[in-house]
């Protein structure tokens, strides 16, 4: 059976997710926006992911000791693998009043 453009497409993407990182805090005002959009290697990790942060922005890496992971509203550990969609938040110490 000869291969579609439409299954070519999907080959293609099959080793790429794409993944939304809401910003808080620090992070936020570091990067400038509330919210990124990456696409990246399946098997990303959650701490793959701020890692590459870091790496882009030095001043961050204070906060990665003390900076919770959040992945589609559940608390992860750095190593979680990100799925196609997920939704990663990083969440910075906070204080106020």
């Amino acid at each position: 059976m000869p291969t579609t453009k439409a299954s070519q497409n999907t080959s293609m993407n099959a080793d790429n997710i794409q993944i939304s990182i809401k910003l808080f805090a620090v992070y936020q005002e570091v990067i400038g926006k509330p919210e990124i959009t990456q696409t990246l290697p399946a098997g990303t990790s959650a701490g793959d992911v701020l890692q590459g942060l870091i790496n882009k922005y030095p001043q961050l890496d204070q906060w990665r000791s003390v900076t919770r992971l959040g992945v589609n509203l559940d608390f992860v550990e750095a190593d979680r693998s990100l799925q196609d969609g997920d939704e990663l938040v990083l969440i910075p110490p906070v204080s106020g009043g």
